[in-house]
């Protein structure tokens, strides 16, 4: 089935039942999630629910999937978190103005990435990657909400959370352990046919809060949710000029925010557009993302992505166009005007219980099943990522995985490169190759090149120069090379100006319709071989090659005859 681009489908009266109750549904599902993450943030359930507000209105209206509900995820808020470690409150109990700068300079740059058209750019991300920081973001969710759940205050480092389990444990409150359970037990035991109609998410929250106020259990609660809409939180304005230590710090943040968003929000149009048999915008998307994001920090919230999951809801309960994503937001702000007096009840063990689901879910059982039977360089690059992942820094898991599989795949492609020193006549090669050969013996030599010649197969072209003592003519063969990087012109340049330097004439050939013979004399490779140094034909290049290696013989018997006259002379 051929995929319709999105721009074909328009809003109509017909749709908009769907997208009401697709946007209600969600809306009902992402309540308790944003509480969870504000939560889990450390900025407090307001800013959850200010972000999912802002992100999720505007991210709907000026994106490029018509179905995506946007919000704070796992993921966003694991690095949210990790940014206000590094920008403490104020003195006064404040978030410090630099949170919402590294939020709003996240949207900016996400706006780039769409302006420079990156969307595409998610497609190479490798598999490995992202299965590994999945996973990552999945356990460290558990791991920070164990605390919670036997209530205990939440810790921010999942390293911190296992070093302090032992003590947390043998003190934990029996109320919000059993609360916390029979919350999971809701999400994971609901039956689909009810969730169809009552997501598990809500039913838990609904269940839990009630079970706590009716037997008036002490257990630790969200607190007070400020009702009345959120003040502005101008970027910037309070923070004053930045010193170069603050920058240093900033940036990454805001990079590592801006980047994880886009391939959230994108995998996540990748599933809706398997859904609803569409083609997302990719580019427009990120714009989307941004502003929805900026929104976010001029209100004080959490940033966020593309939601898969309330994605999902909102499609399978009808929702068909922005519509959808725009009436989540403004139940969302409902509940925010009216009804926040009544979520401040809700356990923590209630939201502990939510999150650890949310965690489980988010892991990539697909390729932890598939351990033993996927390649073992794909595995390593997947646990490398998930180890990074949780116990060192989320930004360094990306780069040490991109980077990883990046070398791994060189050395793979340099491992298929095969670069050979033959004489001028094998048994597969043409007479005219083996009249050389007999004239010539070793004085001819030939390098034949198959497969790519870049950095990763530079070296062992290096390995057969030695090969090449005692040469006087060398034959480069490049035909059957498809590319040639940087390095592999500059290795080539390298050797040809060895060659010369010994006195041994070099010949390269390459076919002339190509970019790489017109880069060879682009980079002054022309003038250092000559003006028949380059050929583009493999028989001439033999032919010239015997030519030369008669020059080379006839200039050499002639200063023979010189200093044997000389001596001669000498002698008389």
């Amino acid at each position: 089935m051929l995929l319709k681009p999105v721009m074909n489908r328009s809003f109509s009266f017909a749709s908009l039942k769907g997208d009401i109750f697709g946007g209600f549904t969600a809306g009902i599902v992402a309540l308790p999630l944003a509480l969870a993450f504000g939560v889990a943030s450390g900025a407090g359930v307001n800013a959850g629910l200010y972000g999912a507000i802002a992100l999720g209105f505007f991210a709907a209206l000026c994106g490029g999937t018509p179905t995506q509900i946007s919000g704070p995820t796992g993921p966003m808020t694991v690095i949210f978190a990790s940014t206000l470690a590094v920008f403490p409150p104020t003195v006064t109990g404040e978030i410090s103005p630099a949170i919402f700068t590294v939020v709003f300079l996240a949207g900016m740059l996400q706006i780039l990435f769409g302006w420079l058209k990156l969307g595409g750019f998610v497609r190479y991300i490798p598999y490995p990657v992202i299965s590994g920081f999945m996973s990552g973001i999945g356990v460290i969710i558990i791991l920070l909400q164990l605390h919670p759940l036997v209530g205990a205050p939440s810790v921010s480092s999942p390293l911190d959370a296992i070093m302090r389990l032992p003590g947390v444990l043998s003190h934990a409150n029996l109320a919000s352990l059993g609360l916390g359970c029979f919350a999971m037990a809701i999400v994971f035991l609901t039956p689909a046919r009810v969730t169809r109609t009552v997501p598990s998410p809500l039913l838990a929250l609904l269940a839990g809060t009630a079970l706590a106020l009716f037997f008036h259990l002490d257990v630790p609660s969200i607190g007070e949710i400020p009702s009345g809409l959120p003040q502005l939180h101008v970027p910037f304005w309070n923070l004053g000029p930045l010193s170069m230590a603050q920058i240093q710090k900033v940036i990454p943040l805001a990079l590592a925010l801006a980047v994880l968003g886009s391939m959230d929000s994108l995998l996540t149009s990748v599933v809706a557009d398997s859904m609803t048999k569409t083609r997302h915008h990719s580019n427009r998307e990120l714009v989307g993302q941004g502003i929805g994001n900026m929104a976010a920090a001029l209100v004080g919230g959490l940033p966020g992505a593309g939601a898969t999951m309330r994605t999902v809801i909102n499609i399978k309960a009808g929702g068909t166009t922005r519509v959808s994503g725009m009436m989540h937001a403004l139940l969302l702000t409902g509940i925010l005007l009216g009804l926040g007096k009544y979520a401040s009840h809700i356990p923590m063990a209630v939201l502990a219980g939510i999150l650890i689901k949310v965690g489980i879910d988010i892991m990539d059982y697909r390729l932890l099943k598939l351990a033993r039977c996927v390649p073992k360089q794909d595995f390593v690059v997947m646990a490398t990522v998930f180890l990074i992942t949780v116990f060192v820094d989320l930004i360094v898991a990306v780069a040490v995985g991109v980077t990883l599989a990046a070398l791994l795949i060189c050395y793979q492609i340099a491992q298929q490169a095969r670069i050979q020193v033959e004489d001028a006549s094998n048994p597969w090669q043409n007479d005219l190759e083996r009249d050389i050969e007999s004239k010539t013996g070793h004085s001819i030599r030939v390098i034949t090149i198959n497969g790519p010649f870049f950095f990763g197969s530079t070296a062992r072209m290096q390995e057969n120069i030695n090969a090449l003592i005692g040469a006087k003519v060398v034959v480069i063969n490049c035909l059957a090379v498809p590319f040639i990087d940087l390095s592999g012109y500059f290795t080539l340049g390298e050797m040809l100006s060895g060659l010369l330097h010994e006195r041994i004439k070099p010949i390269i050939i390459f076919k002339n319709d190509t970019t790489m013979y017109n880069q060879m004399i682009d980079l002054g490779y022309g003038k250092l071989l000559g003006e028949d140094g380059i050929q583009s034909n493999y028989n001439s290049a033999l032919n010239l090659a015997g030519k030369y290696l008669e020059e080379i013989r006839q200039k050499e018997e002639e200063k023979k005859a010189r200093k044997r006259g000389e001596k001669m002379g000498q002698a008389t």
